[in-house]
């Protein structure tokens, strides 16, 4: 039976034991964080404790990579696949560039004069949404109603860049749209396998516009139109990832790319097509395989 390596424990490494296991593949954790990692003088992997093959490279990159060395596997989604989707700045530009159609958005690289913001926003109306470039789970996400509102955003963004050890000092500015759906479409080797829709319960909505499932919004399971299925398969193969989620936002005249999730949580499988386990399967084995 083939051996799968998920760094993680939360709700997807309880979810794929099952449903894997009955597609000759056994699920185990490879813990990446938390603990210590020996990097020298060290004992070979034990047999019993190899792997064939990952699942999503680990969302801490560092000791992602540290673990990778010493297990050398190839992974359903490589540290340059979470990159690149973590990098929501890039993401935009390249859909872009590919004719897609995503919010418009400007990118601002820490440390800029106020002018500078401004200026950035002349071609915005407000509220204008307000993002760390690479944060998850809407952390640090914020909507400026105006200018002043927006610059003392930015001094808070101003005060964690000044930090050196800070890695990513840019941010992105864009256009809010406001009473959109929000879904979340999973796409396997290119095909589209399920989607989502994140919506806040009534007694959370009130006032509140993000739809994150880690701020208390409900995922309901959606079928979808054929264009938003063939969007979120072309945003998949524009940027070369195999697994991902993506990220729509539609509102009455517009349907857009919001951001994409390369390591994304597994759900319920009553929430994607029938055969979702079936195609996920067969990607992990041609993964093992090197195709």
């Amino acid at each position: 039976m083939l051996r799968l390596a998920v760094s993680t424990t939360a709700e997807t490494f309880d979810r794929l034991r099952e449903p894997l296991a009955d597609r000759g593949i056994e699920v185990g954790h490879l813990q990446a964080k938390e603990r210590s990692i020996r990097l020298t003088d060290r004992e070979p992997v034990d047999p019993a404790d190899r792997f064939d093959v990952g699942f999503v490279f680990p969302g801490r990159l560092m000791e992602g990579t540290a673990v990778d060395a010493i297990y050398d596997l190839p992974w359903v989604n490589s540290r340059e696949a979470v990159l690149t989707s973590r990098n929501k700045g890039g993401v935009i530009a390249a859909l872009d560039a590919a004719d897609l159609p995503v919010p418009e958005t400007v990118m601002l690289s820490n440390p800029v004069d106020e002018s500078v913001v401004t200026e950035a926003v002349s071609d915005l109306s407000f509220p204008v949404v307000v993002k760390p470039n690479s944060a998850t789970r809407g952390v640090g996400v914020a909507k400026a109603g105006d200018v002043d509102s927006l610059l003392g955003i930015v001094d808070y963004l101003d005060l964690v860049h000044d930090y050196r050890a800070t890695g990513d000092k840019s941010y992105l500015l864009q256009e809010y749209l406001p009473n959109a759906r929000d879904y979340r479409v999973m796409v396997v080797d290119g095909e589209y396998v399920g989607a989502v829709e994140r919506r806040l319960p009534e007694e959370l909505g009130e006032g509140r516009w993000k739809h994150n499932v880690h701020r208390g919004a409900a995922a309901t399971g959606v079928e979808l139109p054929a264009e938003h299925r063939r969007l979120a398969e072309q945003v998949a193969v524009e940027l070369g990832i195999s697994y991902v989620g993506v990220d729509l936002l539609e509102t009455p005249d517009r349907l857009v790319v919001n951001e994409t999730n390369a390591r994304p949580t597994v759900d319920a499988a009553t929430k994607y097509e029938p055969d979702f386990y079936d195609r996920l399967a067969a990607l992990i084995k041609e993964t093992a395989r090197g195709e």
